[in-house]
C-alpha cells in the first residue's frame, strides 16, 4: 500500500527530503569548505569591516564592508543556514564584489532558531531591527540611506522575504519605502509546507508563526523590485517555492527578474553572487546601479 500524502504529491518522506538540502547536493560539504575559504581570502583582500551594535544582545551586531565611495549604495545580506547556523564573518566572500563596484555592504549576525527555543519571530525581528538600524545610520559610514537594498540566500532568502514586506511606518516609524530593491534566492515564501516537514522537528510552527511570517502572504506591503532566483537542481520544493513567489511578486507588478540557474544546486547558485559576471551579482549589481568597476 502506498504511503499517505501528506503535501502535494509527496508523502512524508519524500517532503521531508525536499525541505533537506543535503538530500538533493551531495558536494554541500565541499561547498562549504569553499565559501569558508573564499571568505578566508576576502578578510584577507579588504580592509577589515567596522563592527556596529544594532540591539542589545551580543549577537545582535553587523559587519560593515567600506567602499571608497562617497555616499555610497547599500547592500544588506542575510545569510542562510537552515536557520541553524552561520555567522557575518563566514560570508565575507560576499561583500567584496559590492566594495569593488561602489557600494558598502553590511553582513548581518543574528541568532538562531535553537538558540530561540524553537521560534523564528525573534530573527525576523532582529534582521528587521539591522535594516532599520542601517537606514537610520548609512550617513554615518558614508552611506546613502535612500540607495538601500537587502539579499539573502537560503533561510536567509525567507527572512529577507520578510525584511521587504516589513510594515515600516508601522514598527519603525520610517518610510514604507526604505528599501530599493531586493533579492531572494532559494528562500521559502510559505510556511505551511515547511511545517509538515521535517523541519518541525526543531522549529515549534504555531498558526501565527505560518500567517505572519510566510511573506507570500503579505505582498500588499511590498514596495521595492525584487529579484527572485533558483537553481534547476534544488529540491522540487525550494523551485516550487520560488516560482510561486516570483509569480505573486510579479502579479503585484514587482518583480524585476527571475533567475532561474541551469544546472545550478542550493549552494552553487549562491557563488555566483560573488562574481560580477555570475547570475546573482550581475543581477544585483543591475539592480542597484552599478557598474561592476574595479576599485
Amino acid at each position: 500500500m502506498a504511503n499517505p500524502l501528506v503535501w502535494l504529491d509527496m508523502d512524508q518522506a519524500a517532503l521531508d527530503a525536499a525541505y533537506d538540502q543535503s538530500k538533493y547536493a551531495p558536494n554541500q560539504e565541499f561547498l562549504r569548505i569553499r565559501r569558508n575559504a573564499s571568505a578566508a581570502i576576502a578578510r584577507e583582500k579588504l580592509p577589515a569591516p567596522k563592527r556596529f551594535p544594532y540591539g542589545p544582545t551580543p549577537v545582535e551586531g553587523l559587519d560593515v564592508y567600506l567602499t571608497d565611495r562617497p555616499n555610497a549604495p547599500i547592500n544588506v545580506f542575510i545569510h542562510g543556514g537552515a536557520w541553524r547556523n552561520g555567522m557575518a564573518s563566514e560570508f565575507a566572500a560576499y561583500a567584496e564584489i559590492f566594495v569593488r563596484a561602489g557600494a558598502h555592504c553590511v553582513i548581518v549576525d543574528f541568532t538562531n532558531v535553537d538558540e530561540a527555543g524553537g521560534d523564528l519571530f525573534p530573527m525576523v525581528e532582529q534582521v528587521r531591527k539591522a535594516t532599520a538600524w542601517v537606514y537610520r545610520n548609512a550617513a554615518s559610514f558614508g552611506g546613502n540611506p535612500d540607495r538601500l537594498y537587502v539579499s539573502g540566500h537560503s533561510s536567509g532568502g525567507h527572512l529577507t522575504g520578510n525584511i521587504v514586506v516589513t510594515d515600516w511606518e508601522k514598527d519603525f516609524g520610517l518610510p514604507q519605502t526604505i528599501l530599493k530593491g531586493g533579492l531572494c534566492c532559494s528562500g521559502m515564501y510559505d510556511l505551511k509546507p515547511v511545517r509538515l516537514s521535517a523541519r518541525s522537528k526543531y522549529v515549534n510552527f504555531t498558526d501565527a508563526m505560518e500567517q505572519e511570517l510566510s511573506s507570500i502572504r503579505h505582498l500588499d506591503r511590498l514596495a521595492c523590485p525584487l529579484v527572485v532566483a533558483y537553481g534547476t537542481q534544488e529540491t522540487p520544493e525550494f523551485q516550487r517555492q520560488g516560482r510561486e513567489f516570483a509569480a505573486a511578486v510579479k502579479a503585484k507588478g514587482k518583480l524585476s527578474e527571475l533567475i532561474v540557474a541551469e544546472g545550478y544546486n542550493h549552494f552553487e547558485i549562491l557563488e555566483t553572487l560573488a562574481n560580477p559576471y555570475g547570475l546573482l551579482g550581475r543581477a544585483m549589481l543591475l539592480l542597484m546601479g552599478l557598474n561592476g568597476r574595479a576599485a
